[in-house]
């Protein structure tokens, strides 16, 4: 891996550009511009994922971690350098021909919700819940004191024990019943969102409601009323198994009432190229799970939607992979001594250089990631990276 630099580059949009494939070498003639640098292999190693089928690392939930990618090596997992590659063959192409046209892209937001607990409480909580939960979020205050070295978490614990007695006194309403909000907010800047419900999965990590619960259906058919969009978001094992993602997605059809061709796999749990096959063959147009659990960022190396590629069939799927690029866990839960203010700043970072090539920025903020001692420092940042990123 070495860095060709913009004195070396004219071409490259970046100070310096990495080179997965290739060599520095660049020679520019009057009609001929020989560059070292293999444009095509390197973007193919990045959309196709092929590095994580062949380097076999994965975490507890089986998961290619982002710290075994080699853009997190050699710190480029921040730059969606599929781009800077397309940016730089578009100026030597400029540069032979000036009349040339491309296609023009529009920076936008993907605003997306796993809808993992659509409620805290899934019926109105007894005393005894109210103290189980209240036990619960004193332990919660502890290990993020712990994991964090600031005492200040301890200020969370007051308002979430009067939120829960304000719950069971039915003076407010559940904390993870954020939806109003959140579609407000979208349509405050202009858009839309994107909620992803779960059917009925396999494992302890699944199934923290059904999709036939009266609540959900009158939630989704609310959602569908504004204008807002439903999704899947597949089971923890489905990643792998086509029969339980075929199951799920006819079950969220029939009981939501919806035609369901797009989501994302739960706990982001991917594999190359299994799951895109099995999304392909059920008829979905596009996924978007492709970010690491443990780190924002482009994994795909792109801010674009692109279409598919099965490295093992070698076809080209109708399939569309929209890269996620910032799921907020991926700071909270895994990275700790992130502060929320250096959290803030990273994600707006991260939206900058999606504009800057006029990219789709996919973003995910759990419903549930509200009205909790861990969430309550970090849950102002979704709508403050919205409303500084959108000029409101």
């Amino acid at each position: 891996m070495s860095f060709k630099t913009k004195d070396n580059n004219p071409f490259i949009p970046e100070d310096d550009i990495p080179i997965i494939y290739g060599s520095p070498y660049l020679k520019t003639r009057q009609s001929l511009i020989e560059c070292g640098i293999d444009i095509f292999s390197s973007s193919f190693f990045m959309l196709t994922r092929w590095e994580e089928y062949v380097n076999k690392t994965r975490d507890l939930h089986n998961r290619f971690p982002a710290y075994a990618s080699l853009s997190y090596k050699f710190k480029f997992l921040d730059r969606p350098i599929v781009n800077e590659y397309v940016e730089m063959l578009k100026n030597m192409l400029l540069k032979l021909n000036n009349n040339l046209y491309f296609k023009k892209h529009e920076f936008k937001f993907l605003l997306t919700h796993d809808v993992d607990r659509p409620l805290k409480y899934p019926k109105y909580p007894n005393i005894l819940i109210i103290l189980i939960e209240t036990m619960r979020d004193a332990g919660e205050t502890v290990i993020n004191f712990l994991n964090r070295g600031n005492i200040r978490v301890f200020s969370n614990l007051i308002p979430q024990i009067k939120s829960n007695m304000g719950i069971y006194f039915g003076l407010q309403k559940d904390p993870f019943d954020n939806f109003d909000y959140l579609m407000d907010l979208s349509e405050e800047i202009g858009t839309k969102s994107y909620f992803f419900f779960m059917g009925r999965g396999v494992t302890k990590f699944d199934n923290a409601y059904r999709s036939d619960d009266q609540f959900i259906k009158e939630l989704v058919r609310k959602i569908k009323q504004r204008g807002h969009y439903i999704g899947m978001h597949a089971s923890y094992n489905s990643f792998n198994n086509p029969d339980q993602f075929r199951r799920e997605k006819e079950e969220l059809e029939k009981n939501l009432d919806s035609q369901i061709s797009f989501g994302r796999q739960h706990y982001l749990r991917f594999e190359v190229p299994t799951t895109w096959q099995i999304w392909e063959d059920n008829g979905m147009s596009w996924d978007s799970t492709l970010s690491y659990a443990d780190k924002e960022g482009f994994r795909c190396g792109t801010c674009y939607e692109f279409s598919v590629f099965n490295v093992l069939s070698r076809k080209k799927l109708k399939l569309k992979e929209k890269p996620l690029v910032v799921m907020e866990g991926s700071f909270v839960h895994y990275q700790p001594k992130v502060t929320p203010d250096e959290m803030e700043k990273k994600i707006i970072i991260l939206i900058n250089k999606v504009r800057k090539y006029n990219g789709e920025f996919v973003f995910l903020w759990h419903n549930s990631s509200f009205n909790t001692i861990t969430w309550r420092s970090y849950q102002h940042i979704y709508e403050s990276v919205l409303r500084k990123s959108s000029g409101i």
